[in-house]
């Protein structure tokens, strides 16, 4: 019989061992090691978004980005509805562009056009990152180009630099805002091997997560030119994100930055390794084939509920968490997961997961 919600969770709290994401510790380590630094560096709270810990991480960021200003969010979702907002008002035009399997458009229920009253307009391929030759065919005046980088829905999948450039050129010769949904941009450097200011260049605006990678407990920066960023702080105030006190998600993430985008290398190349490790288990496949970022889906040829049980006996069995949610594919039969590839996985070798993938895939296709 499948365990429930509740046991599954206890179940994986019990493993010693998983293969998804960096190390999570609970709320109260997680609370003295954010003390601890805050008392260690002298920390004070801001006041509506004002104060030396806000200013002083806008800053960082916004000079790793290479951008004049910076403002922090309490949400991305925030985040981006300001910066449609700020462009689509800018430009007199209502209509934006986005790819069809962007976050907008399948995980915020449509928000941009319930509390904005945006367009949409999908362009692209469903199953490839975003080209210049997409922004060419859509005929309409536009507000706004949206691009994820890297895109998550497709395990990760980022343009050539070169098509990365063409795409940057042509948004500047049409005249319409580029804006970069960077929820994963941390991820991207360790492929293109340029810094992040050089991937954000002849973008007009900039998000960035600092809780997915980085690991703050929520939180988000929108970065561009002083002006747009005076802007999005005054859309923060109307949406209610100037709360009283920001420090408490800055400070988780401020205080691991810095040591999370020193791993970043690290961890691409084990999700290298991972993959092609993965790829030789029969029944099993990569999104992309090469990872492109420290993400990827994995294909599986067994249901998911049969998968999803596999899994939960060999975590009882050997006290490693192999992969977390599991929904079905697009070709029946099949199921898929994420995997984020974080500190977690760095401890642990091809060697030592290679069977129980294998012993997975066993249990999993009875």
């Amino acid at each position: 019989m499948p365990l429930s919600v509740e046991e599954r969770k206890l179940l994986r709290k019990s493993c010693t061992d998983r293969v998804h994401g960096f190390e999570d510790p609970d709320p109260a380590i997680l609370f003295r090691q954010m003390a601890d630094w805050s008392q260690a560096t002298g920390v004070e709270h801001d006041v509506y978004g004002e104060g030396p810990l806000i200013s002083g991480f806008e800053s960082k960021v916004a000079q790793l980005l290479g951008k004049e200003a910076a403002a922090f969010m309490p949400s991305g979702v925030m985040a981006q509805l300001a910066a449609l907002r700020i462009w689509t008002e800018r430009a007199g035009l209502q209509r934006f562009a986005l790819h069809a399997s962007s976050h907008l458009e399948n995980h915020e229920e449509q928000a941009y056009q319930a509390l904005l009253g945006l367009h949409g307009v999908r362009v692209g391929e469903m199953h490839r990152p975003l080209l210049a030759r997409d922004l060419a065919k859509v005929a309409e005046p536009l507000g706004c180009f949206l691009v994820e980088l890297p895109m998550r829905e497709l395990g990760g999948l980022l343009p050539t630099w070169d098509e990365l450039e063409e795409l940057k050129s042509a948004a500047r010769e049409r005249g319409v805002a580029l804006h970069m949904d960077g929820a994963r941009l941390w991820e991207s450097r360790a492929f293109y091997g340029r810094t992040f200011a050089e991937i954000a260049a002849g973008f007009d605006s900039v998000y960035v997560s600092v809780y997915k990678g980085i690991g703050a407990i929520a939180g988000a920066l929108l970065a561009g030119s002083a002006e747009f960023v005076g802007n999005a702080r005054l859309w923060r105030r109307r949406m209610g994100g100037t709360l009283i006190h920001l420090s408490p998600l800055i400070a988780s993430a401020a205080m691991q930055f810095d040591q999370r985008l020193a791993l970043m290398d690290a961890c691409y190349a084990r999700t290298i390794a991972l993959a092609e490790t993965l790829n030789r288990i029969p029944g099993v496949r990569t999104l992309p084939g090469v990872p492109q970022v420290n993400m990827l889906h994995v294909f599986f040829d067994a249901p998911m509920e049969a998968l999803l049980e596999a899994r939960d006996q060999m975590a009882q069995k050997t006290g490693c968490w192999l992969l977390g949610h599991a929904g079905r594919a697009d070709v029946p039969g099949w199921s898929r997961t994420e995997l984020y590839i974080g500190d977690c996985a760095l401890r642990l070798s091809d060697e030592k997961l290679a069977p129980l993938f294998e012993e997975l895939m066993s249990i999993a296709g009875r």
